[in-house]
């Protein structure tokens, strides 16, 4: 990196809310806005040991795919710096650095799944090549123009304010960086919904509650993921944050898609 920041020195920083807004979502529920970060940091407290067992029951493995797929939309190069935001267990940054990727900053506004992240680096033998930063991508602390790639994956519909988190990455950009999210989308198969949705509302919160002693948090999981934005929504809110040439790939039906968009 070409500036002085120390990433991992950073904690999070307080965010304001959105203007004007009193309550934001919380799954099915309306909480209030203040409420949000704590109730998602108990979340991931609970499930951060478990967290890539459950990733692999939750997707039945296909998660790995995408991620794989993710990866290489990033276009890892030596001379590339990558900031991971929500990158709890560290998938997405391990996947850039064995793809010749350039130093990753592998950033969680939660500490409890960072700590997961640095554990399982040091058994890789990844660890030289990252900094952690207890960060939240609502409000990043590094400079402007200061990275040339940032990645969310399934982390951006866990955050109360979600256009704040789209312009904080355009910002950090370099001109000609990319953003790129993975996430949770609508399916676009009609086939594939009553399946789906069964899977997520019945199957999941009891697979939760077997594996991870956590009903409740899975419960969560599986309603966030209807709250979220849906594919052009999110490619609009993109676009409204400043990020140009906007793509939408849709994985497995839409299950899952990719948004990508460049700082010109």
């Amino acid at each position: 990196m070409t500036d002085n920041t120390t990433p991992s020195a950073i904690d999070a920083a307080a965010v304001a809310p959105p203007s004007g807004a009193e309550t934001t979502d919380f799954g099915f529920r309306d909480v209030p806005l203040a409420e949000k970060k704590p109730m998602v940091r108990a979340v991931f407290d609970s499930v951060a040991t478990r967290y890539d067992i459950m990733n692999d029951v939750m997707s039945l493995g296909i998660h790995r795919a995408w991620k794989k797929i993710f990866v290489t939309e990033l276009g890892a190069h030596p001379d590339l710096t990558l900031l991971d935001l929500a990158g709890g267990t560290g998938d997405i940054s391990f996947g850039w650095l064995r793809a010749g990727g350039g130093r990753a900053i592998l950033s969680d506004i939660n500490a409890s799944m960072l700590s997961v992240g640095r554990g399982r680096a040091l058994e890789r033998g990844l660890i030289s090549s990252l900094n952690f930063a207890v960060m939240d991508a609502e409000a990043i602390p590094l400079p402007d123009r200061s990275v040339d790639r940032v990645s969310i994956a399934f982390g951006l519909r866990n955050c109360t304010d979600k256009d704040a988190v789209l312009r904080e990455a355009r910002r950090v950009l370099r001109p000609g960086g990319r953003f790129l999210c993975l996430e949770f989308s609508r399916v676009q198969v009609a086939a594939l919904s009553p399946i789906y949705d069964a899977w997520s509302f019945h199957v999941l919160p009891r697979m939760g509650a077997a594996i991870a002693g956590d009903r409740e948090s899975y419960q969560y999981l599986a309603e966030s993921i209807r709250m979220f934005p849906d594919q052009e929504t999110l490619a609009t809110m993109m676009r409204n944050a400043g990020l140009e040439h906007v793509t939408v790939r849709n994985l497995s039906g839409g299950i899952a898609a990719i948004h990508s968009g460049w700082r010109i």
